[in-house]
């Protein structure tokens, strides 16, 4: 009996570290907050860089970008190299590590329409998008999703 508590506690321990590989099969190791993104990119324009944080929302169509926390309460803007590969639509509120190029963007009224629609948003919320936006963004090579 005791033998197999052991087993279950340490199979239950296993599955609490589980992680998920897309895209390039990257490593953790050196990723940096990503709530430094904003210092990063105060002073260069692109930066080549691993990231850690935590998953704030995703494209809710196909898992085609995700939205991770910056400093303060933002958030960046991550998709896919060339569109190569997806993340699953569940994976807000977890943890990843991405690696790929962090760099300023000015998003157009008819993508953050775009972006909203796939996010689900009402009609009335989508519509009150008039503005583009400039913020972080980051074209991700692979990613790892802590479960």
């Amino acid at each position: 009996m005791i033998i197999a508590a052991g087993f279950l506690c340490l199979s239950s321990y296993a599955q609490d570290k589980k992680e998920s590989y897309y895209g390039k099969k990257i490593t953790a190791d050196n990723a940096r907050p990503a709530s430094e993104v904003p210092a990063l990119l105060s002073k260069k324009d692109t930066v080549t860089v691993k990231l850690t944080g935590k998953i704030n929302s995703v494209c809710q169509k196909k898992g085609c970008w995700m939205m991770m926390e910056t400093a303060d309460g933002n958030t960046m803007r991550v998709r896919f190299k060339d569109y190569e590969f997806f993340v699953p639509k569940d994976c807000a509120g977890k943890t990843a590590v991405i690696e790929g190029i962090a760099f300023n963007d000015v998003t157009s009224v008819a993508e953050l329409r775009h972006y909203a629609e796939d996010a689900k948003k009402s009609k009335e919320e989508i519509e009150k998008i008039t503005e583009p936006e400039k913020s972080p963004a980051f074209e991700a090579e692979g990613v790892i999703i802590y479960e």
